[in-house]
């Protein structure tokens, strides 16, 4: 049996204090859309198709947005380590700001170019005219959606993530009786399937945004933290928090962009492969939020321990958050492979689409530990001041290896060859990103702790 520090225990301790409250707030984010595409997919197996493909390019604008509000985490995380708690007050208004008017731009280009891009993407018939419409209607819930995502990351740096948490499953409360009220139509509006989906995924959004913002305003220390006072122009600390996000949404988009360039390979193939392909991604796209919930409290640990010049803390923090998601991961595998036919079986019992489905969800654990290792590797590794180098990796393994790979391997053998696609790109980004960071941290000076007389 390994025996821990006292030090690396107590980090342990308030790695999994912080995280499990985020966890179950990332997984209510999935959750809201595990919902859409349960609703949706007993609805109709050819209306899932349309919600998947429209869900697509709208999984690349949210995620990409949500890596560049990452700079008000890591910001407020190191002020407070570094004794400015007034001056979080002007990261989290900076944030809003940022988070409308990149809602707005993203709300715009999908209803643009959105419908445009349906047409031209070789997909199967019907496909893209059928998508078009939820797509829209998605875009509309993208400036109160990224108000929201700042808000929940300004709370998880103050380590009061329970609230952020909360409001997510109010709002999937919300979302759920929208999606079994509007999906059949019951209220005769004369919409229903994807669209109808959509529409219940922009009131629960508007829902979660107006919840998290009236909770900070109302917090008793928010004068404290400067939350209303007008932060004074500070250029330098602007660009810090916008690089930290350049560097986030940069690697997000290329990871996400990779993973809808295999929703639309798998789109090539068919119907039923879209649909199929659309449930393993929904799944461990759920599974992926417990990593990501991890790496939100590893990337604070870290960033606070960067605010306060510790290079050790930083280490400490950023390996035990990497061993706790390597354990998460193969639990998470070892449930998954025995159920993976029950699962399937809960978003469409069509013998058609289980043939395909629950094979491939079976592939999927063998990259449950290595997909967890990179995302917490990544994260650490800008919580550190390590900006762009883990955003070069990423395009490296999801760009250059995991897009070829996986039309190669989904040509070959179908949706089970988008999983390997995934399996080899996940290995890959895991080892470099790990070997980033370890030589990033070790770079870093150690705390010089004052004499006792």
């Amino acid at each position: 049996m390994i025996a821990l520090s006292a030090k690396t225990r107590t980090a342990v301790r308030d790695l999994l204090s912080l995280a499990w409250p985020v966890v179950l707030a990332r997984i209510g984010i999935m959750t809201m859309g595990l919902t859409d595409v349960i609703v949706v997919g007993n609805w109709s197996a050819r209306e899932l198709a349309y919600s998947s493909l429209a869900l697509a390019p709208v999984t690349i604008f949210v995620t990409t947005a949500v890596g560049l509000m990452m700079g008000v985490q890591v910001m407020t995380a190191r002020y407070l380590g570094e004794g400015r708690r007034h001056e979080v007050g002007g990261v989290f208004r900076r944030g809003m700001a940022y988070g409308l008017q990149l809602g707005v731009a993203s709300m715009l280009a999908m209803i643009v170019f959105g419908p445009w891009a349906m047409r031209h993407m070789g997909l199967a018939d019907g496909l893209g005219e059928g998508a078009t419409p939820a797509l829209i209607v998605f875009a509309l819930s993208m400036p109160g959606y990224l108000v929201s995502v700042a808000a929940q990351f300004f709370l998880e740096a103050l380590h009061r993530p329970k609230a952020g948490m909360w409001a997510m499953w109010i709002a999937n409360a919300v979302n759920l009786v929208l999606n079994l009220v509007l999906v059949p139509d019951l209220l005769g509006l004369g919409i229903n399937g994807a669209v109808a989906s959509a529409w219940a995924t922009f009131g629960a959004r508007t829902a979660l945004a107006v919840f998290l913002i009236v909770y900070i305003v109302r917090l008793p220390e928010a004068r404290a933290l400067g939350v209303f006072d007008r932060p004074a122009r500070n250029r330098t600390a602007e660009r810090e928090q916008r690089k930290v996000g350049y560097g986030a949404g940069s690697s997000y988009f290329i990871e996400v962009g990779a993973f809808a360039a295999m929703t639309f390979i798998a789109g090539q193939l068919g119907a039923i492969e879209t649909s199929a392909w659309a449930v393993v991604l929904n799944v461990t796209a759920i599974i992926f939020m417990v990593p990501m919930g991890l790496s939100a409290a590893a990337g604070v640990m870290v960033g606070r321990a960067y605010g306060e010049r510790d290079g050790r803390g930083v280490l400490r923090a950023g390996l035990v958050g990497i061993g706790v998601v390597s354990v998460l991961g193969l639990v998470m595998a070892l449930i998954v492979w025995p159920g993976a036919g029950l699962i399937a079986s809960a978003y469409n019992r069509d013998p058609a689409l289980l043939a395909v489905v629950v094979p491939a969800l079976m592939l999927t654990c063998l990259f449950f530990v290595a997909d967890g290792i990179q995302v917490v590797a990544a994260q650490v590794n800008r919580a550190a001041g390590d900006v762009w180098w883990p955003t070069i990796m990423h395009f490296v393994a999801y760009g250059g290896v995991m897009i070829p790979a996986g039309w190669w391997l989904a040509h070959q053998i179908g949706v089970d060859g988008l999983v390997w696609a995934i399996i080899i790109a996940s290995l890959f980004s895991s080892v470099l990103l790990t070997g980033r960071f370890l030589r990033v941290a070790r770079r870093l000076p150690e705390r010089v702790e004052p004499a006792v007389l």
